[in-house]
């Protein structure tokens, strides 16, 4: 199936969310304009078990609302695209703004027919939070050193070939994390090429919250076995993140370790010396993101990355654990609030 940026009537964007009720409302009112003016054939809203107030929010727009199963992020994301009609099907998240130009800018990728699909970047919605404002700019830092072709693509704001997503199966619905990256692994090994667009962009709802956020993070990291797992070659990186990322869950699960032979003579060295390492890997980002943006302000994300190493850590021993228990990890548990 092809595409042309002149007209939006093979788009369908699909919107997956489950108890998305403080976000979605925003959500749709920058994306329905969209559909008004043509750009998008529909948009399809995937409702994923929610218990609050989604449903009626929804129902106030001109979406094409369908019952998920709270099976999870993936699932909800296959039952969509699965039920667009439209050769093209833009993904962002119910807790994201589209810009204007958001989709605009990624439609002309997928004109050339050896790209599968084309992805964006974020804005922040939540400037005045610190916690916010860190996780934003490494993401846009990371963003910022990214080519333009990838071999990663996150769901929050992406395009991709309706055919290309038959082709490979969707999405995997057993990792309720790193679907996206799992989606996009097997993409390329498929043989199709992925564009990141930097100046496409949808505002996020990031966390704001500490404790919330490590959780999350210690989720991840459980999920990251499963997805090195089945694809090992990315332990050494991708696009987005690279083997320095990768090593700092393992430092900080060994410096909880080495912390008892603290307690002996010299005993503090092991744990010192993992401290450290943590630091010297987390310090070029710390670093970047400072300069670039000029405020001391972002100094703070050496700690806040160093006690998420260890979060990160401690879910990535207990993936480790339940794959070698089962010898491939099928688990259900609490999905996240928002998709």
């Amino acid at each position: 199936m092809s595409s042309s940026s002149g007209s939006g009537a093979d788009v369908t964007l699909v919107i997956p969310g489950r108890n998305a009720a403080a976000t979605v409302r925003a959500c749709l009112d920058s994306v329905v304009p969209l559909l008004e003016s043509g750009q998008l054939t529909e948009i399809i809203f995937v409702n994923d078990g929610s218990t609050d107030g989604t449903e009626a929010i929804v129902a106030e727009y001109s979406v094409r609302q369908i019952q998920g199963a709270g099976e999870g992020p993936g699932a909800a994301r296959n039952r969509g695209w699965r039920a667009a009609r439209t050769s093209l099907i833009w993904f962002i998240d119910s807790d994201c703004v589209a810009e204007p130009n958001a989709l605009t800018l990624l439609r002309p990728e997928l004109d050339d027919p050896t790209v599968g699909g084309a992805g964006g970047s974020y804005g922040n919605m939540f400037p005045d939070s610190l916690l916010a404002c860190l996780i934003h700019e490494e993401i846009i830092e990371r963003h910022r050193r990214m080519p333009a072709d990838v071999n990663f693509l996150a769901t929050f704001n992406v395009l991709y070939r309706r055919d290309v997503l038959e082709q490979v199966g969707g999405f995997d619905e057993s990792l309720k994390l790193a679907q996206d990256a799992e989606l996009a692994y097997r993409i390329r090994k498929a043989d199709h090429r992925l564009r990141f667009v930097l100046d496409s962009r949808v505002r996020h709802h990031h966390p704001t919250r500490l404790r919330r956020y490590l959780r999350t993070q210690g989720r991840q990291g459980f999920y990251r076995v499963q997805l090195y797992a089945r694809h090992p070659e990315k332990v050494a990186g991708d696009s987005y993140a690279g083997l320095l990322d990768y090593v700092q869950p393992p430092l900080a699960l060994l410096l909880l370790a080495s912390l008892p032979l603290a307690l002996w003579p010299w005993g503090w060295i092991v744990p010192a010396t993992c401290a450290v390492l943590i630091a010297l890997a987390l310090a070029p980002m710390t670093l970047r993101m400072t300069w670039r943006t000029g405020q001391p302000k972002y100094l703070l994300f050496l700690p806040m990355a160093g006690v998420r190493a260890v979060w990160r850590g401690v879910g990535m021993a207990l993936g480790v654990l339940s794959l070698k228990r089962r010898g491939r990890v099928l688990i259900t548990d609490e999905v996240p609030a928002r998709n």
